[in-house]
Formats: structure tokens, C-alpha cells, sequence
């Protein structure tokens, strides 16, 4: 086995700890090497860490007394190595806008802290998503990810797409705030993005996103004529769909049945975006778990568009982006900030060198 994930634990609660210690240790790959109380103890419990034992991951607790998470966090980031920071969030819009806070702060994930009325920390599909971050932020400790320099692209016939549709789940944000920065040019089409986040969060994803100083975002709203250069993001707990009218691209939200266990869901979306465009569109499959997206991928290869993935060296967990990889959809498969340059070249925003 190779060395094991060393994790600290920084909550006020004795009990969330302990239930979330357990949790992790079940895993053979995991070990808690140090726990706090608040984000003081925190800091001086791993300042006094001999080397062995420093925590490549820190689940950082927002709400803490003496100080809280994000008091904390710029010295929890100060220290050599320097670990990865997820923070824990209550379920609400509060703690969506301090969790989006933390991500600019330098925090590379979240991770709602489940209701009881879900199971709470006992919840299977909370315990999956935990691991799968813990590890994946890990293993982008030990093994920075390649930038490969991106290489000339271009859509079957030379045809620009009509719309661009982009799916992403488990590291999701920094990954779609890396891409957002490399679109430094107007898009002539618009931009519907599916991450899978909880409602209320994409409201905050949307304003995060916002700040970056790409294509202007925002959650789709229902019936909306979708604009060229405009980013569209599905609100939690709704499908984004899309349907042709008039000429247009109009915004359909749905609260159909959940598709991959997600809604929103990145296949629904890009379903409807391959039948309503009369023309081909372009699909980015972003790191994420499981393979929400393929099917939709399938659909747009299948309408003459074209397909793009991340590669595995920068995603956090190369599920989504893996299965369109796998099946031999993607055309290319690259870090967020090339995958800007491809979007740019193939709608003609900027050649790529």
C-alpha cells in the first residue's frame, strides 16, 4: 500500500469529529493525524506536527468559536507543505457565501455538512463524496498537475458551435473559476454550465464566478432567451434544458427525476442543447464523479458536435471526464486553463498557437 493520506480534523464539535475520524480511518488509504477544537488549536496543532504526521488535507469546520474557519485559513495556508484546505458548510445561503469566500481565500474545496433529516454524517452518498475529495486533493498535493500547451482545434467542417455546454462535479469550482479566467475574449454563443451543487450554492458559484473577470454568470432563470457571452448556470435541485423558439435558445427549468443520482444533471442539459441547436454545439466534461455526461456527449457527437474533457493530471477525480475519455468521445483531453484556449479557437475568439 502506499503511504497513507495524513487528514487533521478542525470542528467545535467532539462529536462531529469523532463521527468523522471514524468515517475516514474505515478507509485503509486514510489516517487523522491531528484534531481541533477551533481554528487556534488548529493552527498551533499543526505547527507542533513533526514532518511525518503534517496533514496533506485539513476539513476545515466556517462556524467555530475563539476563531472560526475563516480566520483560520490564511494560517493554515501559511505553513510548509502547504495542505489542501476543504471546508465544511451548513446547508444555507449564508453558509454558500462564506464557503465561496473561503475558495477565493485559497480553500481548493467544500463540503456541506449534511441535515439529519439525510442520514446526517452517516449518509452514503456524503461519505463518498468525502473520500473522493480527501483523495483527490491528496494525490494533487503529491503529483502537481501537467499543462500541457494546448494544440489547434477544430470542429467537423470548420462550423463554429451554436451554443457550448459544460458538465463538472467533485472539484468542480476551481476547476470551472480556472477555465472562466482563460475565456479573456468574448464568446459569440452562450454558455450553460451544470455543476452539481445543492440549492442556494449556485446562486454564490454564479457570483464567485463572476468576479473572475470572464463572461458575465449567473443562474439560468425559466423561459430566458439564452445571449451570446453570457454564462448560464443550473440552479440547485433544477434540470437546465434548452429549447429552440423563434430562432432562439430559451431556458427550460425542470424539477424532473434525478439522473445520475444529481439534479441537476449534466446529460439532461446537454441532451436538449444537441436537439434544440440546429447546428453543432461543443460539450466540456469537467472533473467529477461517476459519469453524469456521457450519454449527453453521446448525443452531441451523435448531432455532429464536438467533444472536450480534462485531463486526469488536473482533475480531483476523473469520473465524468474519464467515461467521455474512455468511450472515445473527446476529442481532446486537457487542463481547465487550455481547455479555455480550444473554447476560444472554436468559436473563434482567439486563434490558439
Amino acid at each position: 500500500m502506499s503511504e497513507r493520506i495524513s487528514v487533521m480534523l478542525c470542528d467545535d464539535s467532539t462529536t462531529v469529529r469523532a463521527a468523522l475520524a471514524r468515517l475516514l480511518e474505515a478507509d485503509p488509504e486514510i489516517r487523522v493525524t491531528a484534531r481541533a477544537g477551533d481554528g487556534r488549536q488548529a493552527v498551533a496543532a499543526l505547527e507542533a506536527l513533526p514532518p511525518s504526521l503534517r496533514p496533506q488535507v485539513v476539513l476545515l469546520d466556517l462556524e467555530m468559536p475563539v476563531m472560526d474557519g475563516m480566520a483560520a485559513l490564511p494560517l493554515l495556508l501559511r505553513q510548509e507543505p502547504r495542505p489542501a484546505v476543504i471546508v465544511a458548510s451548513a446547508l444555507s445561503q449564508k453558509g454558500a457565501a462564506i464557503t465561496m469566500k473561503a475558495l477565493r481565500a485559497g480553500a481548493v474545496d467544500y463540503i456541506p455538512k449534511p441535515g439529519a433529516a439525510g442520514g446526517g454524517l452517516a449518509d452514503p452518498s456524503f461519505r463518498a463524496e468525502l473520500l473522493a475529495k480527501v483523495k483527490g486533493w491528496a494525490r494533487m498535493q503529491r503529483r502537481p498537475a501537467a499543462r500541457p500547451v494546448p494544440r489547434p482545434m477544430l470542429l467537423p467542417g470548420g462550423r463554429a458551435p451554436r451554443a457550448i455546454g459544460i458538465g463538472c462535479s467533485t472539484g468542480g469550482p476551481q476547476a470551472l473559476a480556472a477555465l472562466v479566467r482563460g475565456l479573456t475574449r468574448p464568446l459569440p454563443v452562450p454558455v450553460l454550465v451544470v455543476q452539481h451543487m445543492p440549492a442556494g450554492f449556485t446562486a454564490m458559484l454564479a457570483d464567485h464566478l463572476n468576479r473572475l473577470g470572464g463572461p458575465l454568470c449567473a443562474e439560468a432563470r425559466e423561459g430566458e432567451v439564452l445571449r451570446p457571452g453570457r454564462l448560464y448556470l443550473a440552479p440547485g435541485d433544477r434540470h437546465l434544458l434548452v429549447e429552440a423558439m423563434d430562432g432562439a435558445l430559451v431556458a427550460r427549468l425542470s424539477s424532473g427525476p434525478p439522473e445520475n443520482f444529481c439534479r441537476p444533471a449534466v446529460d439532461p442539459m446537454l441532451r436538449s442543447l444537441a436537439a434544440a441547436c440546429n447546428g453543432p454545439i461543443l460539450a466540456v466534461i469537467l472533473t467529477g464523479m461517476g459519469q453524469d455526461g456521457l450519454e449527453g456527449c453521446r448525443a452531441v457527437a451523435a448531432a455532429g458536435g464536438t467533444v472536450l474533457a480534462q485531463d486526469e493530471a488536473s482533475s480531483v477525480v476523473w469520473g465524468m471526464p474519464g467515461a467521455v475519455a474512455r468511450a472515445g468521445l473527446a476529442r481532446a483531453l486537457l487542463p481547465p486553463e487550455a481547455l479555455a484556449e480550444q473554447i476560444l479557437a472554436a468559436t473563434g475568439s482567439r486563434a490558439v498557437a
